[in-house]
């Protein structure tokens, strides 16, 4: 009886290898799919954009992607996990001619980011967006208050990302704005309107914290970096 009882003990040490055997197999194959799942213009998938440029790359797994026909993507774009491009209202919805997102080259989308078309959106080269950035040229309208807000027709109006430009986290980029060259929008800032060149803006409605001028610099001046940083180090 004490034998037979004792087969069935459980063996830590038995099951710590088998764990970790485990865990390696998982990890190796979630890299592999990664790998594998992966958008370039040498794997495009599905998606039939309508243009993808060279050492562009859309991480795996993708978000909601359509209307790829009227997207253009540049060159060496990285486009994070779980990122949504889309035009139209919705998939299969009847779409004109004309190229309703075009990513600039080198543009970084970080992951969970959305980027909504109806009239065109335009992001210039070298735009870098942190995760979950949302930018659309289209919104609910809320004209009629007898009527539900989700069933009026949406208002629209193109958005214009300049070259450059870095957008934090969260930050939402609404219908209309038009944001000039390297601008830095602040995390979880909501941006409607126009934003001049070499503009800082934070807040929700976001407003103009710094700007820089070729005469003088920046308004108010940077802060010193601390000690011991790069910018310091000797």
């Amino acid at each position: 009886m004490r034998e037979g009882y004792g087969d069935r003990v459980p063996n830590p040490q038995r099951n710590s290898v088998t764990s970790r055997l485990l865990s390696r197999a998982v990890h190796r194959g979630w890299r592999w799919v990664r790998s594998t799942g992966a958008v370039s213009a040498a794997r495009p998938g599905p998606y039939r954009f309508r243009r993808l440029g060279a050492g562009t790359v859309l991480a795996f797994p993708q978000g909601t992607i359509f209307g790829e026909r009227r997207i253009e993507l540049g060159a060496h774009c990285i486009i994070g996990e779980q990122v949504t491009l889309t035009v139209g209202l919705a998939p299969g919805a009847p779409l004109g001619p004309d190229t309703a997102v075009r990513l600039g080259d080198g543009v970084v989308l970080g992951r969970g980011s959305h980027v909504i078309a109806d009239l065109p959106v335009t992001i210039g080269d070298d735009v870098f967006c942190g995760p979950y950035v949302y930018v659309t040229s289209t919104n609910h309208s809320y004209d009629d208050p007898h009527e539900p807000v989700g069933k009026q027709w949406p208002r629209s109006a193109p958005v214009e990302i300049g070259a450059g430009s870095w957008l934090g986290a969260g930050a939402l980029i609404l219908p209309g704005a038009r944001l000039g060259r390297n601008v830095v929008v602040a995390a979880g800032s909501v941006v409607r309107g126009e934003v001049p060149d070499h503009a800082v803006v934070a807040g929700a409605p976001a407003r103009i914290v710094r700007r820089w001028n070729p005469e003088s610099g920046w308004h108010p001046p940077l802060r010193p970096a601390p000690p011991g940083t790069l910018e310091t180090a000797t």
